[in-house]
């Protein structure tokens, strides 16, 4: 019986968390990644002190988290950065863009690893990256 007690109020401590879990507003929305009818946009180029800089957007990816659209700035033939145009609001989302563009400029490419507790966004964001980097050509 003295176990029966903290076994109780352990598993009930245990519970309060699975109870107070709030997950997103889903849209409908089926839980694949699937690309918008929007392609990645036409590149932009500029020139200034003989690096020519072209800028470009991906693809519009719908999640069932919400839009993910990136554009990448290329200096050359290099990813030089990296900027969300559209992202879903959501904290994991929010912690995990930061993440998702340093490993885009040291991997120079759409082969990277996706962020834990953000899987969705995650694959969202490489899709986008890897058609911006398409189009650029």
């Amino acid at each position: 019986m003295k176990r029966a007690i903290p076994v109780l109020v352990l598993s009930v401590a245990g519970l309060i968390p699975v109870w107070r879990y709030a997950p997103s507003h889903d849209t409908g929305s089926s839980s694949t990644v699937t690309e918008a009818a929007a392609p990645a946009s036409t590149p932009s180029a500029s020139s200034s002190g003989g690096t020519t800089s072209t800028v470009v957007s991906g693809s519009t990816i719908d999640t069932e988290k919400g839009p993910v659209q990136v554009e990448v700035t290329f200096h050359g033939d290099k990813i030089a950065s990296v900027r969300m145009l559209q992202q879903p609001n959501h904290p994991q989302t929010t912690a995990a863009v930061p993440q998702l563009i340093e490993e885009t400029l040291q991997a120079q490419s759409a082969d990277i690893d996706t962020v834990s507790g953000a899987t969705v966004t995650s694959d969202g964001y490489k899709e986008s990256l890897q058609a911006a980097i398409d189009a650029k050509g």
